[in-house]
């Protein structure tokens, strides 16, 4: 853990990182990616589910498999996707504390919208703490885990991957960064594609909650 101290590059993931996912929050986008490719497309919902995970799973987002195999505008997918009301997400009081006093840099890496990392982080009270946002328009639309959104965010932040580390709750996710010289870090869950690849060695750390690890460096700091 004290080789953490070095740090000087926070990277977050969004979606059930910065908040949990038992909040169900990711559902939500779920529901709503399953509603435009039923309409997109003139099919039930099951049908749609079918080809939303099929996507998913073969291009890394859904988005990716409609952009290449259906032509989807990406920018009307996107903000239909992600206009999800989440007011009834509480505030994290304990995360925003330790995000606050940790000053290096930091920010957020993620497949979704620049709008709904807006959103999220508002609701979770945490919004105005990050020193920039990597999302997926950034990323031209190629999203991790391949390696270019990867180095993309590098450049655009100016980060030195060795003094850097990246969280996230998928674990294959890590593995760009890992081999970019990034230290890593897996949110431990229980879904099946989530922990896929939990036991490779690019993941350097393992965490069950957030705010207690940024608790556990932050206190490591001040001694």
């Amino acid at each position: 853990m004290k080789k953490l101290l070095d740090i000087k590059y926070w990277i977050f993931d969004l979606d059930n990182t910065l908040y949990s996912g038992q909040t169900r929050v990711f559902s939500e986008v779920d529901k709503k990616m399953s509603a435009f490719i039923s309409k997109k497309m003139n099919i039930d919902l099951f049908k749609a589910k079918e080809i939303q995970k099929k996507y998913f799973y073969e291009y890394g987002t859904t988005l990716s498999g409609l952009m290449k195999k259906d032509d989807i505008d990406p920018n009307e997918f996107l903000e239909f996707v992600h206009d999800i009301d989440i007011s009834w997400l509480p505030k994290d009081l304990k995360l925003r504390e330790e995000l606050i006093k940790i000053n290096e840099k930091k920010y957020i890496f993620t497949n979704g919208s620049l709008a709904h990392v807006e959103n999220v982080t508002k609701q979770l009270g945490i919004d105005g703490l990050f020193d920039g946002v990597f999302d997926i328009v950034d990323a031209e639309f190629v999203p991790k885990p391949q390696a270019d959104p990867y180095r993309k965010i590098i450049k655009k932040f100016d980060i030195e991957p060795t003094k850097s580390i990246l969280i996230e709750d998928i674990a294959h996710n890590l593995e760009q960064a890992k081999n970019l010289g990034m230290k890593t870090c897996w949110l431990e869950n229980d879904e099946a594609f989530a922990k896929k690849d939990a036991d490779k060695p690019y993941i350097d750390y393992k965490i069950k909650n957030l705010p207690s690890f940024l608790q556990e460096i932050n206190i490591l700091k001040a001694a």
